[in-house]
């Protein structure tokens, strides 16, 4: 019989003996009338070396107005060209932390969380540190309407720039939301409205033209949900996404709808999260690919990466194996920006850029995991006989070249009859080498349980796509 339950996405509840589905590297599709099945799993992308940077770790990346892309890495702002080449334009004084970045068309802005701030002329190259006694210093800046609109840190305020003047401040430029006393954690830009998000509120501005201050707060959009991690408020697809909190201090992923904040995190997401020591941490960014829109959000400390699909409203997990312990920690990469036709990527470990690449099937040469773990396969406690299991994939996708690897790739097969506490030895079946297009990933003889969770790994650098999956159980 098929097995409906073996296409899905993550879900690992509170307790295991109800859900313990994982979908770790792989995104769920559906297929269209009449397809073979309702839905597919096909891998994430892999990662292709695009540049290496002195200095790392990849601290943001950023496509400007005219199409070119500047990243951050260590201490340096770097720019990238097309044939990966960087040049130097400029230095910082951190190391480390994330950067927010913005441009007005004449003028690249950078920002680092503490008082400074540096500003590029993109006409001439010419690189400044800003020293307006009126810049505080920023979280996250935005471009509006002509102004850069900056966080002051650790108060109640907004301020900007002069007009299409990044290195000019006026200290009577600020404006606060009166609605709220909270502090203000992070904002962005999109469709010519500012989402300010304070710690435990959150209102949209507009360009309301005022004398005083030109952004005022858009009346009625006012709303009780905060920001838990300034750099986890991202934009995609027309909509705000971030990391959030309700008046109970719930930790939620939360979309903007016109107006209204709306839970997107499901319960064993939000499960997850309640077990994280710290997420103000938190990394995001978001990436359109084939229909796909993709908010991804990376939480540094606890050492994990989660994915939201808008095209499906499902979540799926980004990892890297750790090859000396054997364990998934988070995806190495937390930043993008789209640039030269590619989709550019870095992150945490080094001073490396990738392009995120859906016909490369290793994260730079190391192996790009695979795992899917199953619902329950059971029927009223009774004990059942597992006689047959087989997983429908695309098979004959082993790669040219001999002896290797991936030239026959093989799937592992576990499972796990004790709610996923443990379990059972390894089970390897090819999935066929180069043109082999009829080959089976079959399993037989697989004993008795009252309950069973599947598990099956693919690690060969291969494509992956997963259709569905048969059993045969008496």
């Amino acid at each position: 019989m098929d097995f409906k339950g073996f296409i899905g996405a993550s879900y690992t509840a509170r307790s295991p003996n109800l859900d313990a589905e994982t979908c770790i590297n792989l995104y769920l599709e559906p297929g269209a009338p009449g397809s073979k099945s309702p839905a597919a799993l096909y891998g994430t992308p892999g990662l292709l070396l695009f540049a290496t940077l002195s200095t790392g770790p990849v601290r943001g990346l950023y496509t400007a107005s005219n199409g070119r892309c500047f990243a951050v890495s260590g201490t340096h702002l770097y720019e990238l060209a097309s044939d990966g080449t960087a040049t130097v334009r400029g230095a910082l004084v951190t190391a480390t932390g994330v950067v927010s970045m913005a441009d007005n068309g004449l003028e690249l802005i950078v920002v680092d969380g503490t008082t400074a701030g540096y500003l590029l002329t993109l006409s001439t190259n010419a690189y400044t540190a800003i020293t307006d006694d009126a810049f505080f210093g920023a979280d996250r800046v935005a471009f509006f309407d002509g102004y850069f609109v900056l966080n002051h840190p650790g108060t109640q305020q907004i301020y900007i720039s002069g007009l299409y003047a990044g290195g000019t401040y006026d200290g009577t430029e600020f404006a606060s939301d009166e609605a709220s006393p909270d502090l203000v954690v992070s904002l962005e830009v999109q469709r010519r409205e500012l989402l300010v998000l304070g710690s435990r509120s959150g209102q949209l501005w507009f360009d309301s033209g005022s004398v005083d201050f030109p952004f005022s707060p858009i009346a009625g959009t006012s709303f009780t949900y905060g920001c838990l991690a300034a750099q986890s408020l991202r934009t995609m697809a027309g909509q705000f996404f971030w990391l959030g909190t309700d008046e109970a201090g719930a930790r939620i992923v939360l979309r903007l709808e016109g107006y209204e904040p709306r839970r997107i995190s499901t319960h064993a997401i939000e499960f997850a999260l309640s077990g994280y020591a710290r997420v103000d941490d938190a990394i995001a960014y978001t990436m359109a690919r084939e229909g796909h829109n993709w908010y991804v959000l990376s939480f540094p400390s606890a050492n994990a990466t989660w994915a939201f699909d808008a095209a499906t409203n499902l979540w799926h997990a980004l990892a890297d194996l750790d090859p000396s312990t054997g364990l998934f920690q988070r995806h190495r990469v937390e930043h993008h920006a789209f640039a030269f036709g590619k989709h550019l990527v870095g992150g945490q470990n080094d001073g490396k850029i990738y392009v995120s690449d859906f016909d490369t099937f290793s994260n730079d040469g190391d192996p790009l995991v695979r795992e899917r773990t199953a619902a329950f396969i059971h029927q009223d406690r009774r004990l059942l006989y597992h006689s047959v299991f087989e997983v429908d994939l695309q098979s004959g996708v082993g790669l040219d070249g001999g002896a290797v690897p991936g030239s026959d790739p093989e799937a592992l097969l576990m499972w796990s009859d004790d709610g996923c506490r443990t379990f059972s030895h390894e089970h390897w079946v090819s999935i066929g080498a180069q043109g082999q297009y009829l080959a089976r990933a079959i399993w037989r003889r697989l004993g008795r349980s009252r309950q069973r969770v599947y598990r099956l790994r693919i690690s060969d650098p291969v494509r992956v796509a997963i259709i569905g999956a048969r059993i045969e159980v008496s």
